[in-house]
């Protein structure tokens, strides 16, 4: 017996019945030999850590557009933030934690530059072109894994992995009691860890950044969750693990549901919607990104890494547009925009 099966055998005498075991996996689109000491979703994990959209999401904006103090969230470090609180959760009701963290690591792998404001710029801008074409950074994110990175061939992972990345996202929708959307608990567990993790860090940022203060929190969610930024993770994490143990289902108790619901309610009122100086400069880089969008339609020789495909077809080159623009990271697709500007 090698190392990985023994590891397998170990998931099945510790996990949870409704965890995924690693030997269970639907598999691969591509079917491989087996790795001698890490499980399937070990390698998962191991393949998303090293690509290059992995390492490009440190210079993408979460919330605040490059700041000059260092202690704001990127999106490469608010992605280490799900993925600890996801495995937390996973550990504590014994799921698969490779699997979890896999899913995790990956799921913001197709956001684009400038955050959601650049999401909704590049899905504005998209269906200029392709009315009934729609950008969606959890279907990126899934094309980025599928057919992106490893030269276009994309990495191979795993089912439930893949379908973990797909379905991570809520938008704007409130938690509900069962959370729906992946097909694992592990998945599930991502989805809401990826709640917690951008309500508190947010806050946490908007506080540092002075566009709100501790004392701005509405009382009937603080009183639920706590006042510091410890305490309301803690209470969530607890509050999932505690509705959640011993059942085939992601749940968090009524109370937390409606305190967390009321904390994003708040964000997108005070900070994401507010023209303050990091949010107007946003919706402008937003807007440049559909400029830039409508030149490499114009200019498809310009589209790096497309060579190989028929570019004559506009779904198809907006397809590349998108998948161009969506890999930069801020500072090149600022770089862009300042040639863009030269060549006006």
């Amino acid at each position: 017996m090698n190392i990985r099966e023994h590891y397998e055998q170990l998931e099945q005498q510790i996990l949870s019945p409704y965890a995924v075991k690693s030997a269970e996996s639907k598999g691969r689109k591509c079917e491989e030999e087996k790795d001698p000491i890490r499980t399937e979703f070990q390698r998962d994990r191991d393949r998303i850590v090293h690509t290059k959209a992995f390492r490009r999401l440190k210079h993408k904006t979460q919330v605040f557009i490059d700041p000059e103090e260092d202690h704001y969230r990127t999106r490469l470090t608010h992605t280490l933030e799900v993925s600890q609180i996801a495995r937390t959760i996973a550990r504590a009701l014994r799921l698969n934690e490779d699997l979890t963290e896999a899913i995790a690591l990956g799921h913001d792998l197709g956001h684009t530059p400038f955050g959601h404001v650049g999401e909704t710029a590049l899905d504005e801008v998209l269906r200029e072109f392709v009315p009934d074409a729609r950008f969606h950074h959890a279907e990126q994110s899934l094309r980025v894994v599928d057919h992106i990175e490893n030269k276009g061939k994309g990495l191979n992972l795993t089912w439930e992995v893949r379908n973990g990345i797909l379905h991570h996202s809520k938008g704007k929708e409130d938690l509900g009691i069962d959370l729906r959307g992946p097909a694992t608990l592990e998945g599930k567990v991502v989805r809401i860890a990826d709640r917690i993790a951008y309500i508190n860090h947010d806050i946490d940022d908007s506080i540092r950044a002075g566009l709100i203060s501790d004392s701005d929190l509405p009382e009937e969610c603080t009183k639920v969750l706590g006042h510091r930024y410890s305490e309301r993770i803690a209470s969530m994490v607890m509050d999932v693990v505690t509705a959640s143990a011993g059942r085939n289902s992601i749940s968090i108790s009524e109370s937390h549901r409606h305190a967390m619901n009321c904390l994003k309610d708040f964000l997108f009122e005070r900070v994401y919607g507010v023209d303050h100086h990091g949010i107007v400069e946003l919706r402008e880089a937003g807007e440049k990104l559909k400029e830039l969008f409508r030149y490499y339609m114009s200019h498809p020789e310009e589209l790096s890494g497309a060579s190989g495909e028929d570019l004559a077809d506009i779904p198809t080159r907006a397809r590349a547009a998108c998948d161009f623009i969506a890999g930069m990271t801020d500072r090149y697709a600022q770089r862009a925009f300042k040639l863009l500007a030269g060549n006006s």
